[in-house]
């Protein structure tokens, strides 16, 4: 198939801003914490009479989405009327962008140097929720999420895999997130895509009929979404016939897509020119005062952490995955010039701490619950303890198996500084030669074969003796010393 069909991919992705407030209302923008219809006046819910008014804090999160693309400000930006009826959609018609959106341009390099643009990002209002009842067979309609300020963003169709789209996403994901513009919650719907697709044979500059599939949240079904629709247009143009331009829906529990309706057109839309919201006008001290907010993002710090600190890219990429981390790391590598040892520890041992509390929480039910969207992480150590912990490991005043006693210690008791702790529980008392002899001997009377059995296969049995000794000297024996007395006594 591969050799026979060039696959052309544009995605239309959706990311639902972090607002206090909804886009043209005063309401709550909170469209999951609340009651059903908590969040509702009878601007959302399109009550006769009832006047918008623009959220000028959403406007300046496009600007800032636009500004971490890459993209272009529109000195001009002008609202729309998308007609079409959904019993989800109040208005029957949805408030967006067509003429003048508020950002142009722009755009994503690709790990493999593929640059894929985007055409513009635009601003609109999200529509409520259908919540469906399959033993009454009833639908419930929830307009919490009615109105909450959403973005689109549109790429120019410059993909041509489900590796490079799922690389796309997440890079555009990362950005929204670390400019603090949307929390991107994709179990919630606050971030997803529709994915156009269509095959033209190999090297033909025409491009195929395109099928969109709607509304797909997670990277895994946009991969096999992809994989599939790939799939089928090939078996139909294959068998010489012609691939209908229609709007799909994904089943992800059947791993397959069907057809939902014929795809609509701009025109279908009837769009009209908004006559109750002002045209806005974005002045260049507009833009960068913007830009003077913006953070730093998670793909600019990955080049920090590669050039500057020398990390690899796969720490690099670990610790920029979560706002949280990557600031975590800045506030450690500004105490202590030690980068790699910082990133082992936080990759290693306090993601084993993480990973065990998330699993209490989970079996525990409680609602929260670390990393559970990859914006924000309860890291339950500071930078200062972490520190002072790689500190005393470091400087060999402890062993790495105690300065991890340690962090679960610090982590029980965070009032505490480590070496405080690490005094009152017996951490830094060295361990004697003496000592460590004694417990080998007391070792070899227990298993009167081990002196042979480490002699015939030193590499197998070795690590088992250094473990036991460990053990019983709650890992305050040095590995080093341990194996040289081993030599000695066996």
């Amino acid at each position: 198939m591969k050799d026979k069909y060039d696959v052309t991919i544009g995605l239309e992705i959706h990311a639902e801003l972090n607002t206090a407030t909804k886009c043209f209302c005063g309401c709550k923008n909170d469209p999951f914490s609340s009651e059903p219809n908590a969040n509702c006046c009878p601007v959302c819910l399109a009550f006769p009479g009832a006047l918008p008014m623009l959220n000028q804090n959403a406007v300046k999160k496009t600007i800032a989405a636009g500004l971490a693309m890459g993209c272009e400000i529109n000195d001009l930006a002008i609202f729309e009327r998308k007609h079409y009826f959904y019993p989800d959609l109040s208005k029957a018609y949805q408030i967006s962008q067509l003429v003048r959106p508020i950002c142009l341009g722009g755009g994503i390099k690709l790990k493999s140097g593929k640059f894929i643009r985007l055409n513009r990002i635009h601003l609109e209002e999200d529509a409520g929720k259908l919540l469906h009842n399959a033993i009454n067979q009833t639908s419930l309609v929830d307009y919490n999420r009615g109105g909450v300020p959403l973005i689109e963003l549109v790429s120019e169709p410059d993909l041509s895999s489900a590796e490079e789209a799922v690389e796309f996403l997440e890079e555009i994901r990362s950005r929204l997130i670390f400019s603090g513009v949307a929390n991107c919650r994709m179990e919630q719907g606050g971030f997803r895509c529709d994915v156009n697709l269509s095959l033209k044979p190999k090297g033909s500059k025409t491009l195929g009929s395109r099928t969109e599939m709607k509304n797909i949240n997670s990277f895994r079904m946009v991969a096999r979404a992809i994989e599939d629709e790939t799939k089928r247009q090939a078996e139909i143009l294959d068998k010489g016939e012609r691939v209908i331009s229609e709007t799909r829906k994904w089943d992800e529990a059947k791993g397959k897509s069907s057809s939902m309706r014929n795809k609509e057109e701009a025109q279908d839309y009837r769009y009209l020119p908004d006559p109750d919201i002002p045209h806005i006008k974005i002045t260049k001290a507009d833009v960068e005062a913007i830009r003077k907010t913006m953070p730093v993002l998670a793909h600019q710090l990955r080049e920090k952490f590669t050039t500057e600190y020398g990390l690899p890219e796969y720490d690099a990429g670990i610790l920029t995955q979560t706002r949280d981390r990557a600031n975590f790391y800045l506030d450690c590598v500004a105490l202590l010039k030690e980068p790699k040892a910082i990133s082992n520890w936080i990759m290693t041992d306090v993601a084993r701490v993480m990973n065990e509390r998330q699993r209490g929480h989970i079996e525990r039910n409680e609602a929260k619950r670390c990393s559970e969207d990859m914006v924000d992480e309860c890291i339950p150590v500071t930078a200062k303890q972490l520190v002072e912990i790689i500190s005393m490991v470091l400087s060999k005043k402890i062993t790495k198996v105690v300065g991890e006693q340690l962090l679960d210690k610090v982590i029980q008791d965070p009032k505490s500084s480590p070496a405080d702790i690490a005094k009152k529980m017996g951490m830094l008392d060295e361990v004697t030669d003496k000592q460590i002899i004694e417990i080998l001997g007391a070792l070899l009377k227990e298993k009167p074969n081990l002196a042979d059995d480490y002699k015939a296969n030193r590499q197998k049995v070795l690590p088992f003796i250094i473990g036991q000794v460990m053990k019983q000297t709650r890992g305050r024996a040095k590995s080093d010393i341990v194996e040289m007395l081993i030599e000695k006594t066996y």
